[in-house]
């Protein structure tokens, strides 16, 4: 089989293309400085036994490579890297899925340091369904649950035994959120970025929370019908916006917390439901949306609340995609994932 010309140096590819075994479904991209095209797949199988994969791209042969895999109970419904630009904590990778779980990353393998499990009397778990890491204080993390809670767990990695660190973790704190399940929790860069945060769910609404009050919560936003929220994003350099989007909608829905309950925008170019919603991590007016039309949209939102009518750019991918995250460390980048295939796209 004759092998692709090389790339020659100075011109680099546009896409760079990974197949796993499985089917992809969670992703997300290492942000330590020394790890630049490093991401962390999660597979979807229909069965207990399911699998976490961590592939780095070669540069110089423009493949990507299969670190480390290790097995994971049923699926991930998330997967996040440590959101640690400086490199200062142990290189660490959070799961969710039947529990929360923080792996510690190393050279060729990768193992288990902790598992925050909220409900130790009961013989049953609640799914988690996402989780979102602290940007502000990499210690704290918040899970959202099918039992319409979430919770925010303290990290510690501090006591040193032997060389290692010990990665260990509690409970903060544990509060109903919504009326139904929980879908998603991000956390807002707003005052201060480390105690706002919000979640979506199955009762059709957006709600915001802060850990000094949690006494009480604000509504941002309401379906009319009622229809379940899946995702929530907030904008990356203004806290002010953030999108979500609803069960089998073709649209995402831009809020603004300023102006509850009423859209500044509706991004409404996609032929099939929308799966995913990531905004630019530089920039305050672009976010890119993916759905089952096999299409990923790069939308400009700088016309707000003039209606955006059509996107900037559009990729069509191989099938339906499942995923995309916009890398926050190297803005010119974007995964998408669909089928057994994971790609990085230049924008």
């Amino acid at each position: 089989m004759a092998m692709p010309p090389p790339v020659p140096p100075g011109k680099r590819k546009e896409i760079y293309k990974y197949e796993a075994p499985w089917t992809v479904y969670s992703m997300n991209w290492s942000v330590r400085p020394d790890k630049r095209f490093r991401l962390a797949l999660g597979s979807f199988v229909e069965e207990y036994n399911n699998k976490v994969q961590i592939v780095s791209l070669d540069e110089e042969t423009s493949d990507f490579t299969a670190k480390s895999t290790f097995d994971h109970p049923y699926p991930t419904t998330k997967i996040m890297w440590i959101p640690d630009s400086k490199g200062v904590f142990p290189d660490l990778l959070a799961t969710s899925g039947d529990y929360l779980r923080v792996w510690r990353v190393g050279d060729s393998e990768t193992r288990l340091e902790c598992l925050l499990n909220n409900n130790k009397n009961s013989d049953f778990c609640a799914p988690l369904t996402s989780f979102d890491w602290n940007e502000v204080d990499a210690n704290l993390l918040g899970t959202s649950s099918i039992d319409t809670t979430c919770t925010i767990w303290g990290l510690e990695t501090g006591q040193i035994v032997g060389r290692v660190n010990v990665v260990s973790g509690h409970v903060k704190t544990q509060l109903i959120a919504h009326d139904k399940e929980v879908y998603d929790i991000a956390f807002s860069r707003a005052g201060g970025g480390r105690d706002m945060f919000a979640s979506v769910g199955a009762d059709g609404s957006v709600r915001m929370f802060d850990l000094r009050h949690l006494e009480h919560s604000t509504i941002i936003y309401e379906d009319q019908q009622h229809v379940p929220l899946l995702r929530l994003a907030w904008n990356k350099q203004d806290p002010n916006y953030l999108a979500t989007m609803a069960l089998d909608a073709l649209e995402v829905i831009i809020l603004d917390v300023r102006v509850p309950c009423t859209p500044v925008a509706r991004l409404a170019n996609h032929r099939a439901c929308v799966n995913g919603i990531g905004w630019a991590p530089h920039s305050s007016c672009h976010i890119c949306t993916a759905g089952d039309d096999h299409q990923a949209l790069i939308w400009d939102i700088q016309q707000m609340p003039r209606a955006i009518e059509d996107p900037i750019l559009a990729y069509t991918a191989g099938g339906e995609i499942n995923q995309i995250q916009w890398s926050s460390t190297q803005p010119d980048w974007i995964s998408i994932c669909y089928n057994n295939c994971m790609e990085i796209l230049r924008v």
